[in-house]
């Protein structure tokens, strides 16, 4: 079973300090902008003082794995209008967007019985896993989807559009996905191949949702901006993973998870 750290005040104090320590030193990496800097290091000073540094790891890899793909073909991107603003820097609603559901979980877990953590474990990753292939797709899609369509209605629409999916940004959003697994995977945090397969699955079901709210409701409603939609994906694969392991759905996954 995953051991999480013991939640005493010296542990927080220790998260604390080595966040406040590690972001004060990363503040030059063209990765966030600085106030966006300043809300990773609360993201992180959370994850490491409920989930240990295997948490705190694997967010920091989603962080880097999301930004790298944000570069890719950036100035192509850039030129057609399509780039993300602030030269793919991400800010505090970029942070919160992705992160909150995970680490409402996280903290979850910690109050949790024993049985229950590799449950909620499980909905953690997969609200990450989500996020990574909604990344993977959009980023990829922009800049090599060939043909790009609307997915309610297979309409050829320009890329860039709410919506809008492609064949090579859809295979991208199942990497994506799968590559936030194996760290999940990695790190200990799940356990099993067919979980992590699971996992996987998941994330690219809720990236798909994603693209269909997008080309619904955020297209009627202002208001529903693209960092809400990202809260909904993240908490819509959370809540399938849940429903799907502790509603006997497939059941066979449980053993290897505890």
């Amino acid at each position: 079973m995953v051991s999480l750290p013991p939640q005493d005040l010296h542990h927080w104090l220790a998260a604390l300090g080595i966040n406040g320590l590690l972001i004060a030193l990363a503040q030059r990496v063209p990765l966030l902008t600085p106030q966006g800097w300043v809300h990773a290091g609360i993201l992180g000073t959370l994850l490491w003082g409920s989930l240990g540094w295997r948490g705190w790891l694997a967010v920091v890899a989603y962080l880097a794995l999301g930004s790298l793909v944000t570069k890719l073909g950036f100035r192509h991107k850039h030129d057609r209008g399509l780039a993300e603003s602030r030269g793919g820097r991400r800010g505090p609603e970029n942070v919160w967007g992705s992160a909150l559901v995970g680490t409402l979980l996280a903290l979850l877990a910690t109050r949790a019985a024993a049985g229950a953590v590799p449950l909620l474990l499980a909905a953690f990753a997969a609200s990450f896993a989500a996020k990574l292939g909604d990344t993977f797709g959009s980023e990829i899609g922009k800049r090599w989807g060939r043909h790009t369509v609307l997915i309610i209605s297979l309409r050829p629409v320009p890329p860039g559009t709410e919506g809008a999916i492609s064949l090579e940004g859809t295979a991208a959003s199942l990497l994506g996905s799968a590559l936030m697994s194996l760290v999940m995977l990695a790190l200990g945090l799940i356990r099993g191949w067919p979980l992590a397969a699971l996992v996987s699955g998941v994330g690219l079901l809720a990236t798909l949702a994603e693209s269909v709210v997008g080309a619904t409701l955020q297209r009627r409603w202002p208001w529903l901006s693209n960092e809400l939609v990202n809260g909904l994906q993240t908490l819509l694969a959370a809540l399938l993973t849940l429903g799907l392991l502790q509603g006997g759905v497939v059941p066979w996954l449980r053993t290897p998870m505890i």
